[in-house]
């Protein structure tokens, strides 16, 4: 068992690195409202704020994913815990308005290197069987960072609203400990040589962008944008729309989110292996994309608890499952040399969602409080639709075998 543990070592390091690096996102949410009351500004300043770090994370990732190539996975998760405890350290000292949008532009850059590096480490140290478990662990750790993030927030407000900052950066710097001493780099030297010569030239990321429409796995980005589009459409309003339309308190609202995230997370770790190697990644990603809009539609029903805790945990769920359902694929697809690369697009077309959830979600909600919801299961949908045309394409394309 021992033997076990210590083989398992860096998956773990990772899925810590990962949360860390993904509570990022969230827990400022709940503290916004108090925060940028110290500051006297907005609700302006609050969506462009946690536009920011999508903004940065989505310039940054195609480079992580290739600089994850050439130079490693250690130095490129290392540097970008680095970047991203300098943030919550900046955000936790700032007095003024201009160093909160560098630090929220360091957390998304020390991302945008960080999460490519990760998922190519990821890829490195299993194999094609064992990837959907690898994938689904790392992913359960993004999504409890994601989801929690405001809940963690919103309790540790209660010490103070810089508290939560400090807690975070304390937890960069302990990830960034166990990565330097202890986390081993999967690419020799001879592994880091091959890869830079079979990489092609330096282009831009809007021409990498551009490659990635005409690329086999761009139809699986577009729904990788749409997913993180849906869930940060999902999340960025919640505590407002808890509060406003059904009176929960804070406490009510960390206690949704956390107890959501967390069930969630658990079963997706529980069930992503079982139902990939049963259905195939496509199936799982599409009906997951039909219960998610289910239960954002759903949500509004009732303002009963209960209830809408249980909504809220078939909501993380679903998500929980969609996304290792798309990584791993996303992995498949591409070539062993280009595993970086792919895993930076992936992290592009996240930070996108990133960019324009928060921001749809801010404007539809100040036009009415539904609005963010229905508008996120209708593009749900569509995602739907394009996973069941895109499937039916390829087993045009390749008659005989047998769709997804």
């Amino acid at each position: 068992m021992q033997a076990r543990f210590n083989n398992n070592m860096p998956l773990y390091i990772l899925m810590l690195n990962m949360f860390i690096a993904l509570m990022g996102i969230g827990i400022i949410i709940p503290i916004l409202p108090e925060y940028l009351k110290y500051f006297d500004v907005g609700g302006s300043t609050a969506g462009y704020l946690v536009a920011t770090f999508g903004v940065a994370q989505f310039l940054l990732s195609p480079i992580g994913g290739r600089w994850s190539d050439r130079y490693g996975r250690k130095i490129m998760i290392v540097v970008g815990l680095i970047l991203t405890g300098m943030s919550h350290l900046f955000s936790a000292l700032t007095e003024t308005v201009w160093l909160l949008y560098v630090a929220r532009l360091f957390g998304g850059v020390g991302t945008g290197l960080m999460i490519p590096s990760i998922m190519a480490y990821v890829a490195d140290i299993t194999t094609v069987e064992t990837r959907a478990k690898g994938m689904g662990l790392l992913s359960a750790a993004m999504n409890l960072g994601i989801a929690i993030g405001p809940g963690i927030g919103g309790m540790l407000a209660s010490y103070g609203i810089r508290a939560p900052f400090f807690v975070a950066f304390g937890l960069g710097m302990i990830g960034m400990l166990l990565s330097l001493f202890i986390l081993p780099e999967t690419l020799t030297a001879e592994k880091k040589a091959e890869m830079g010569a079979v990489q092609a030239p330096k282009v831009s990321m809007l021409m990498q962008l551009r490659q990635s429409v005409s690329a086999p796995y761009f139809v699986l980005l577009i729904l990788i944008f749409i997913m993180s589009f849906g869930l940060m459409n999902y999340e960025t309003v919640f505590p407002l729309f808890a509060a406003d339309r059904y009176g929960f308190t804070a406490k009510e609202i960390s206690v949704l989110i956390t107890a959501g995230a967390l069930i969630g997370v658990f079963t997706q770790a529980w069930l992503i292996e079982r139902l990939v190697g049963r259905f195939g990644e496509q199936k799982v990603i599409r009906y997951t994309m039909i219960g998610a809009a289910l239960s954002m539609i759903m949500l509004l029903l009732s303002g009963q608890f209960w209830y809408v805790l249980a909504m809220s945990i078939c909501f993380f769920t679903f998500v929980s499952l969609m996304r290792p359902a798309m990584n791993t694929l996303l992995s498949k697809m591409a070539s062993a040399n280009e595993q970086g690369f792919v895993a930076g697009l992936n992290n592009t077309y996240n930070s996108l969602g990133s960019i324009f959830g928060p921001i749809f979600a801010g404007v539809l909600f100040d036009v009415h409080l539904n609005l963010p919801y229905t508008f996120g299961a209708a593009v749900l949908m569509v995602g739907m639709v394009i996973s069941i045309v895109w499937a039916k394409r390829q087993a045009d394309v390749q008659p005989g075998t047998p769709m997804n």
